[in-house]
């Protein structure tokens, strides 16, 4: 897999910094203010960072952007990389700054030089998750980037930080990684195995087969599938490091590791991009590595149901009638709203056997949320407003962009079926919340929950602040936020 930048601090060395034959990054507050690196690489270049900090370029730059200025004389670095950034820059800043710093690595060395501030820790973890590249595929090799370092006052607590940081940012990469496999890789069975070696972190992994899935009435999840030469399968993955005995929080998600709408077929423009629609499974998978990785104080399981929707002489049609394992018959009125019946069967199950003290389920669920919200937010349905408001304040806290949907009796209607109990989708009007409306059948009334529609947050087309264009990883920090700040012992 993709690893983040093994990233290592240090105290300051002035004299390191007069050294340093790659790139040279230092920090240039408000007012063109320098901190002692600052002054120092201002010496060595005869007055010219000043000379800068005085300009109407710098001027213009933005807390966290980055100008850069190649082969100073005076020094021995290819490379000068200036950072805006005050004293007093929040961790957005920081973060972003890191991350411009990270557009700038390349086969040379990066010395960042950090100081005394405040957030050294975060421009560090912005600069590995900006770090990311998925070239797995490419066959012209490119060279291995540099080695990063950070001097900083106080290096062994920016270390211990950013240890955190590090479990984070892995995650982060795992969930990218899955999300940009092409499905010929990342079969329904590789994705398992991917899952199944997490067990030398410590999580407990478990794999149902069809056989175990048929026996629990998993008819709806099954029903996806059946059209696939590859196995449905429902993974289970426990982290148990909270107290014996504290129901856990239950985190599911969609892993459609590819979907071509099986009988009601997409188009063929855009159909390339359903390699993602196992992002929700991918967000799953990426917050568990982080929980180990970082061996968090709570207990938490994470359930992925993992099918292929393909069209072939076994698929399932529109029209059909299946039974969930809840026990409610569900009529198919299109094979393209395929995600909810596997989310349905997935989320019962979680609650009969777990009983959770709380569930989430994410997926690349619906085009209608990107039309209402865009590729900035994830839609964000839930039945309990504490629950809710634990996530909406993790996820501003990690800048990931969220905003609550409605949800109400008056939309189920829409999803009532003349022959069935329910049909799987109510057609254009609503259509995003007629998908959440369908898994709220499948949630128990005393059980808190909510539901992350990502569809247009888990792969995008251009670059954003933390990632290239491609997979985010978009719900893993503000996921691991969540538990850390309101389910760890």
């Amino acid at each position: 897999m993709t690893t983040p930048p093994e990233i290592n601090f240090r105290d300051t060395d002035l004299d390191a910094i007069d050294r340093a034959a790659g790139r040279v990054a230092v920090l240039i507050g408000a007012g063109g203010k320098l901190d002692a690196a600052g002054r120092r690489v201002n010496k060595l270049t005869r007055g010219a960072l000043l000379r800068f900090a005085e300009s109407e370029a710098f001027e213009k730059m933005k807390p966290g952007e980055v100008r850069s200025l190649a082969w100073p004389s005076g020094m021995g670095a290819e490379a000068i990389d200036l950072v805006r950034l005050d004293a007093r820059a929040d961790i957005e800043q920081a973060r972003k700054a890191g991350a411009a710093l990270a557009k700038l690595r390349n086969a040379a060395d990066m010395l960042v030089a950090a100081g005394n501030h405040k957030h050294a820790d975060q421009i560090a973890f912005g600069l590995a998750l900006r770090s990311y590249g998925f070239d797995t595929y490419k066959t012209d090799a490119k060279p291995a980037k540099g080695a990063v370092s950070v001097m900083c006052a106080k290096p062994e607590e920016v270390a211990a930080a950013s240890a955190a940081h590090a479990a984070v940012a892995e995650g982060v990469f795992f969930t990218r990684d899955l999300v940009n496999e092409p499905a010929n890789v990342l079969t329904t069975s590789d994705f398992a195995a991917r899952l199944a070696a997490m067990q030398e972190l410590g999580l407990e992994v478990e794999i149902l087969e069809e056989d175990a899935l048929q026996k629990l009435g998993m008819r709806m999840l099954l029903s996806v599938g059946q059209g696939s030469v590859s196995p449905s399968k429902v993974v289970v993955m426990h982290w148990n490091g909270g107290k014996k005995g504290d129901a856990p929080l239950a985190l599911v998600g969609k892993g459609v590791v590819f979907d071509t709408g099986g009988i009601s077929l997409k188009p063929a423009a855009g159909m390339e991009d359903m390699t993602m629609d196992m992002g929700g499974a991918g967000v799953v998978a990426g917050v568990m590595r982080t929980l180990a990785l970082r061996k968090a104080k709570a207990n938490v399981v994470g359930l992925v149901g993992l099918v292929e929707n393909m069209p072939s002489g076994e698929a399932t049609r529109p029209g059909d009638v299946v039974k969930s394992m809840k026990g409610d018959t569900v009529e198919i009125i299109n094979t393209d709203a395929e995600g909810r019946l596997v989310l349905g069967d997935v989320l019962w199950y979680a609650q009969e056997r777990f009983k959770p003290a709380g569930m989430i389920n994410l997926a690349t669920l619906t085009g209608a949320i990107i039309i209402g919200l865009g590729h900035e937010n994830a839609g964000v349905f839930s039945n309990d407003d504490a629950i809710c408001g634990q996530f909406l304040k993790a996820a501003e806290a990690e800048q990931e962009g969220a905003w609550r949907m409605p949800l109400s009796p008056a939309y189920d209607k829409l999803i009532e079926s003349r022959i069935a109990d329910i049909k799987n989708t109510g057609g254009r009007p609503a259509g995003s919340i007629t998908a959440a409306a369908f898994l709220k059948r499948f949630v128990k009334d005393d059980t808190p929950w909510i539901h992350l529609d990502i569809a247009g947050v888990a792969s995008v087309k251009s670059d954003t602040a933390y990632a290239p264009k491609g997979a985010t990883g978009w719900g893993v920090m503000a996921l691991n936020r969540m538990i850390r700040d309101n389910f760890e012992t």
